[in-house]
């Protein structure tokens, strides 16, 4: 891969990774109603299932699209109807501050989500068509999986601090140093967290169907 390539995959997979998406608006969701501790199985669960579904789409399953177009239409459907679950689980949890709670995200199913995520599939396949020769596949692949890996780290773990951070009794004692026009509107919005991250939730699932 030349120093180009790399330059645009680093750019393209931090843009991914860092905007909007399921992944991201459901940890920050874990981290403010759970706590970062139990937030852990999303970060690890994100940041080994996305390169694991690079590797899977590398290794052949890109071929499967191509031949069966119907298998990824069906996992793009089963994953908007997840992500339309999810939205629902999300807004009708109560914001508490009871860390105590069980998350019920676990890391097996935050990594089979990948592969049901319609945003990681079309991201997955166009990273492996597009920055993955045949020339260079084996040193291309190395260097493709061990920045996606860290990439995904870096920005599962921003957006889950960013669910910490807007925990409504932190978040209150934080915005209270701030002028009334900020700290107003954002404590309404760490006050309805969860209907914020829902709603977010069910615009990605618009967008990516315009």
């Amino acid at each position: 891969m030349i120093i180009s390539d790399l330059i645009a995959f680093i750019l393209f997979c931090s843009a991914a990774a860092f905007s909007p998406g399921p992944n991201n608006f459901m940890a920050s969701y874990s981290a403010f109603n759970f706590g970062i501790k139990k937030t852990l199985p999303i970060i690890y669960g994100v940041t080994f299932g996305f390169p694991l579904l690079i590797i899977c789409i590398n290794f052949g399953l890109s071929i499967v699209f191509k031949k069966y177009p119907e298998i990824q239409k069906i996992i793009t459907i089963a994953g908007t109807i997840f992500l339309i679950y999810m939205a629902y689980k999300i807004a009708t949890t109560k914001n508490s501050e009871n860390k105590e709670v069980k998350n019920p995200a676990t890391f097996i199913n935050i990594v089979l989500f990948q592969f049901i995520n319609p945003k990681a599939v079309i991201c997955a396949a166009f990273i492996t068509s597009t920055f993955i020769s045949q020339e260079n596949f084996v040193k291309d692949s190395i260097i493709v999986i061990t920045l996606a890996i860290i990439i995904s780290f870096l920005s599962i773990v921003t957006w889950s601090l960013l669910g910490q951070y807007m925990t409504i009794g932190e978040s209150e004692k934080r915005l209270s140093t701030l002028p009334t026009f900020l700290s107003v509107p954002l404590k309404h919005m760490a006050k309805n967290f969860n209907f914020l991250m829902s709603g977010m939730l069910i615009l990605t699932i618009i967008i990516l169907y315009l």
